[in-house]
């Protein structure tokens, strides 16, 4: 695996991302979100760190970008606007980039609790495969209809985002989702199990 911290230049600011490539053959592009910036969410958060790993296991370039005023990233917390904004525009900066070393190449979105609402704004602009979301915050913010085949993975013990309510917003929209027993919102002890799941649903069809 490699890893390169890159700074790269949106509309509204500068963001840090890190871009891990797996060792093998590249299957395709994960773009990460974290959970919410003001609550000490990073893309270091053990939970977005998790998602990387399992894209990374499934042959994705893992794209881990640190939502605004986080770590290097320039700029101040947007409400998920902004944050939908960069994100939208490091998916096709890099889509380009590495398009040109690897052939056109499927995008995954994949979010944590508030990522989970900033990738499903990004949904709305981006042709991607799928789309992936971990304890989806849809008790806090509003989540409409995805825009892509979407997955679920939310705990039955979420102290944060209670699996009731994101059971009525699965079965609203007619989305897969997969209910990890014991979890809590940060899935301590849980992360093993979380990954397995993640992987098994990204590897890639050969």
């Amino acid at each position: 695996m490699t890893a390169e911290q890159r700074q790269i230049t949106t509309p509204g600011a500068s963001i840090d991302t890190l871009v891990e490539t797996p060792p093998g053959p590249i299957h395709g592009l994960a773009l990460i979100a974290h959970p919410h910036p003001l609550h000490g969410g990073t893309r270091d958060n053990k939970v977005a760190h998790t998602l990387a790993r399992a894209a990374l296991g499934c042959g994705l370039v893992a794209v881990r970008p640190n939502f605004r005023g986080v770590g290097a990233s320039s700029g101040a917390y947007d409400h998920g606007v902004g944050e939908a904004e960069d994100l939208l525009a490091i998916a096709r900066i890099l889509g380009t980039e590495l398009a040109a070393e690897w052939g056109p190449l499927p995008w995954t979105l994949m979010g944590f609790s508030f990522g989970c609402y900033v990738q499903h704004r990004v949904s709305r602009d981006l042709a991607a495969e799928r789309l992936i979301m971990v304890g989806p915050a849809v008790s806090m913010y509003a989540f409409g209809p995805p825009d892509l085949p979407t997955v679920i993975f939310h705990g039955d013990q979420d102290e944060l985002i209670p699996v009731s309510a994101v059971q009525a917003y699965a079965q609203s929209h007619d989305i897969p989702l997969e209910v990890i027993p014991g979890a809590s919102h940060f899935f301590h002890g849980k992360l093993v199990d979380l990954r397995q799941r993640v992987e098994a649903l990204c590897q890639p069809h050969l």
